[in-house]
């Protein structure tokens, strides 16, 4: 029986469990978004979103915590210096789960996972794609209208 197990076993053993999901949060840090099944997702969010919330505060301390878990230094430094300082005034939430539909092969159910702040089309307070505007007739500023002035009094001297 599996009374008060709450988290998804992924049908793996402990150590192949920790490894992957170590190295998808690896990859997903590095790469800021990921392709994989909705229960990775799920699993992937529960396990990277605390270390987001430890790597606010950059201590000794919280770096050797965050690393004995990812166990890559890269990574590390990618997630205290990087994402961090992006990501930093939000209260929780770090990463969003978009599903994508079923893989060809098996059926399974995929999803995009991906840090919030690092998609520009979702993120609101990212800059807008600015859009082409159609042209409208200019407006005659202070020397346009001066050169045309001086171009039709030239043209009645001339006519005179």
């Amino acid at each position: 029986m599996r009374h008060g197990k709450k988290f998804n076993h992924l049908g793996r053993k402990t150590a192949h469990r920790k490894a992957m999901l170590a190295n998808m949060a690896c990859s997903l840090i590095e790469h800021k978004r990921i392709n994989t099944t909705e229960a990775k997702a799920k699993a992937l969010r529960r396990f990277i979103e605390p270390f987001v919330t430890k790597s606010k505060s950059d201590t000794t301390h919280n770096r050797r915590v965050v690393f004995s878990y990812l166990r890559n230094k890269y990574a590390v430094t990618e997630l205290f210096k990087e994402i961090s300082v992006k990501i930093g005034d939000r209260p929780g939430g770090y990463v969003r789960i978009i599903k994508l539909g079923n893989r060809q092969g098996d059926n399974a159910p995929m999803a995009m996972i991906e840090f919030v702040d690092y998609n520009d089309l979702y993120n609101p307070k990212g800059e807008k794609v600015k859009k082409s505007t159609r042209r409208s007739r200019r407006k005659k500023t202070d020397d346009a209208v001066a050169s045309t002035e001086q171009v039709e009094n030239t043209n009645e001297e001339k006519s005179e």
